[in-house]
């Protein structure tokens, strides 16, 4: 448990970003979503789970993603970005605590996420035994501007509410 004694609750928040690569789709909350491109990434380059665990993480101060799966590891070249949050979320049970919601935005110009949307938040709540209202998963465009708008690259923030288990 905490070492804060109020309140019984804590916030994260987490960011990731890939660029498009060769491929003929993208990992997007576990999801297989078909796009004209692939990510470059060490790990599957799923941008909502990698955002999701630097949010939960963070909650915590247990670091980044980074530090419990280093892209220099081989061990998780192509790696299910399901297993990193099933271990995130092994931690925060370890210490105390559950998410009690996770609000998410994807950034990106393409692929089109809303015809996702549904399937992804059931995937989550499910790798984190949520009921489905407390999984939020929505995207915007960045208006054609920058790495997203000129459709170079993916990005996903998330945000996650601990409370304690």
């Amino acid at each position: 448990m905490s070492t804060t004694p109020f309140p019984p609750v804590r916030i994260g928040q987490g960011y990731d970003v890939h660029a498009f690569g060769e491929g003929d789709h993208i990992m997007l909350g576990g999801i297989r979503v078909p796009h004209g491109a692939g990510v470059l990434a060490h790990s599957d380059g799923d941008v909502i789970l990698h955002a999701l665990c630097d949010a939960m993480l963070g909650a915590l101060a247990l670091g980044d993603i980074g530090q419990h799966f280093p892209p220099s590891d081989d061990r998780w070249k192509g790696a299910d970005s399901s297993d990193f949050v099933r271990h995130c979320d092994a931690l925060l049970q370890e210490r105390g605590w559950q998410v009690g919601n996770t609000d998410i935005t994807v950034i990106c110009e393409r692929p089109k996420v809303g015809p996702h949307a549904l399937a992804i938040r059931e995937r989550i709540a499910g790798l984190l035994q949520l009921p489905l209202d407390a999984v939020s998963v929505k995207a915007t465009t960045s208006e054609k501007l920058g790495f997203t708008g000129r459709s170079e690259g993916i990005a996903a923030q998330a945000v996650v509410l601990l409370v304690a288990a």
